[in-house]
């Protein structure tokens, strides 16, 4: 029975399964523009306010896939080296403390082979905060591996990755992640509320856990009293931040808003190698570069799911990686990468947190693409034919 019915019925009759999701939209593209929305279900249940195509949500883990953009903007403009140690940037040393001969770049962070681990914590550094001292925690550190050697998701790359674009711009890495990808595609959207405009707050998109109870993001039509982790005494200037200070603080490994048309158009951008809509954000090459796999697993070369609590995946998620991108459908044995169940090697990104689970996927063969995400769900993934869970397989290919 298809997912859009289910939630159909429960808008008529007022009863949904806490198993069903409580929203759910799909959003299929080709290079010229959209071909087919489907949304169902409820953005605020407490506002009775129907889901939209073009309400923002918190995306998750897509929001790396956004920042490599503007990763990549930077490099074409001169201003960060993929290959350089980013402890130029900086301003202190990031050395993996058992291989500290072994330089760290943004190649390495950008896909996962930093030598990093998250179980130091990578989001809760607070305004104010650095985010040097998680560094300085020895279990934030992945022992076994010298960076470069393996594969092994990590959200706090994603902090240090900010931090680094900090420095080298001076600018907020929200601000700066506006002037670099959102505001050229004319797309509305922001890294943790305070850069998107009051109609954008305004339809904002609760993200409910899998007993339909709000986590994230109710707001009630308002932008969020502090839109970053307050500092220790609980106060909230944004005055206080200071260039690479702490990159946690816009989230840029999770905290993107953006609607499904959004993130529609951030694929096309894709398959146009980095042109859409008569926008050249960035040169063919660099689209290139960030899609080409920069690790794919073997036997003791990584891990192909992530570590934490936040779902992503299990055993075969990820088998082949770029820079902040997926790709799907990995041709070896143990790998279960492949929600759309036809093999074919499609590259994006995907993302799983408080209940919300999403991912943007483009075929560049065919020039065709898809976005989805859907609410209220549970973190543990049980998918019918791959590591993803039975709702993102109906939702990549209904």
């Amino acid at each position: 029975m298809r997912v859009g019915y289910l939630l159909g019925m429960w808008l008529v009759v007022g009863s949904l399964q806490a198993a069903e999701p409580v929203a759910t939209v799909r959003v299929a593209f080709d290079r010229a523009g959209i071909t087919a929305t489907e949304a169902h279900g409820m953005a605020d249940i407490g506002a009775g306010r129907e889901l939209g195509a073009d309400d923002p949500v918190r995306i998750a883990s897509i929001s790396k896939m956004v920042a490599a953009l503007g990763v990549m903007r930077m490099v074409e403009a001169g201003q960060l080296d993929l290959d350089a140690d980013v402890s130029r940037w900086l301003g202190w040393p990031l050395r993996h403390p058992q291989f500290p001969d072994t330089p760290i770049t943004l190649r390495l962070l950008l896909s996962h082979r930093a030598g990093l681990t998250d179980a130091a914590g990578y989001y809760a550094v607070p305004l104010g905060g650095q985010l040097r001292e998680v560094l300085d925690d020895p279990r934030a550190w992945d022992k076994a591996h010298a960076p470069g050697t393996f594969f092994r998701y990590a959200n706090i790359d994603f902090p240090l990755i900010a931090s680094v674009m900090e420095k080298a711009s001076g600018e907020r890495f929200d601000r700066l992640m506006q002037r670099l990808v959102l505001k050229p595609l004319g797309i509305a959207a922001c890294y943790n509320w305070d850069s998107c405009d009051d109609a954008t707050v305004a339809r904002a998109v609760v993200l409910y856990d899998e007993a339909h109870q709000p986590v994230r993001d109710d707001n009630r039509g308002r932008r969020p009293d502090c839109p970053v982790v307050a500092a220790t005494d609980g106060s909230c200037d944004l005055g206080r931040w200071r260039a690479g200070d702490n990159g946690a603080l816009f989230a840029p490994q999770g905290g993107l808003r953006i609607s499904a048309n959004g993130l529609a158009k951030i694929g096309r951008l894709l398959l146009g190698e980095g042109e859409v809509d008569g926008v050249r954000l960035l040169r063919a090459g660099s689209v290139r570069e960030l899609a080409r796999p920069q690790w794919t697993w073997a036997p003791g070369a990584g891990m192909t799911s992530e570590e934490d609590d936040s779902g992503q995946g299990g055993d075969g998620f990820f088998c082949r990686y770029g820079l902040a991108v997926q790709t799907l459908a990995t041709p070896v044995k143990g790998c279960r990468d492949d929600p759309f169940g036809d093999g074919v090697a499609r590259f994006g990104h995907s993302g799983s947190a408080y209940g919300l689970l999403s991912g943007l996927w483009v075929d560049p063969a065919s020039g065709t693409g898809v976005t989805y995400f859907a609410t209220g769900l549970p973190e543990a993934r049980k998918g019918e034919r791959s590591a993803f869970s039975a709702t993102e397989e109906h939702l990549a290919r209904p």
